[in-house]
């Protein structure tokens, strides 16, 4: 079995935005190995977030080939490339995206619904998760009654719910105080390097970077490091 989680070659991403085309992504070549934890840095408008959504699987390049897992994603269609994230990718975002009137439980339990996971098992998993991350005691309480660092943490039981192989986190310390976010990065390093879980965190923060196996930048969409 391969132990290459993720293959772009040559990937392009380009935008029609009031007429004028954006060339995005330009000849992306990215290998990201099982188990392995890269951090992606650059600045602003440098193609980030369109590269996030490709590795997600939230949309599909122009021209080049991603393989995920070893499938070839972009010869898939919709249903199908919905099931793949919701199987093998969790997301992470710096804005928490909890939703306002469900509980941190409720929360936690949402993307497994999607899956078809029985209603008990969804709601034990959902716990486990929660204690998990030292939020026994916030199970019933709503975003706007935890602290940045626990919805963050929520963030995080919700993305791993399904069991995904491979966590995407674009700023995940983003909206948070430095404790805050040493603790969350101290969750997510302890995914990768005790329980295997690939991580690519997309991030500004050179400390967030500098717990990666690998840094690389995106200039301009294009890929050095």
């Amino acid at each position: 079995m391969s132990t290459t989680a993720i293959q772009m070659h040559q990937v392009h991403k380009r935008y029609n935005i009031e007429g004028i085309e954006v060339h995005a992504l330009r000849g992306i070549d990215l290998s990201v190995q099982r188990g392995e934890f890269v951090a992606i840095m650059g600045p602003s408008g440098s193609g980030k977030s369109t590269l996030m959504n490709l590795l997600g699987c939230l949309d599909l390049p122009d021209t080049g080939t991603y393989r995920l897992e070893g499938m070839d994603v972009t010869r898939l269609g919709g249903d199908a490339l919905s099931g793949i994230r919701n199987r093998t990718i969790g997301f992470i975002f710096q804005s928490f995206n909890l939703l306002p009137r469900t509980n941190a439980l409720e929360n936690v339990e949402t993307p497994m619904i999607y899956a078809g996971v029985d209603k008990f098992e969804r709601r034990e998993r959902a716990r486990g998760l929660l204690q998990k991350f030292g939020l026994a005691d916030r199970l019933y309480h709503l975003p706007n009654q935890l602290s940045g660092g626990q919805q963050q943490r929520v963030a995080i039981a919700r993305a791993l719910a399904n069991g995904p192989t491979i966590l995407l986190a674009d700023e995940p310390t983003g909206n948070l105080d430095s404790v805050s976010g040493a603790e969350v990065m101290d969750i997510l390093e302890d995914l990768n390097s005790k329980e295997g879980v690939t991580l690519i965190v997309i991030t500004h923060e050179h400390e967030v970077a500098a717990r990666a196996h690998r840094r690389l930048t995106l200039r301009d969409g294009s890929l050095d490091g």
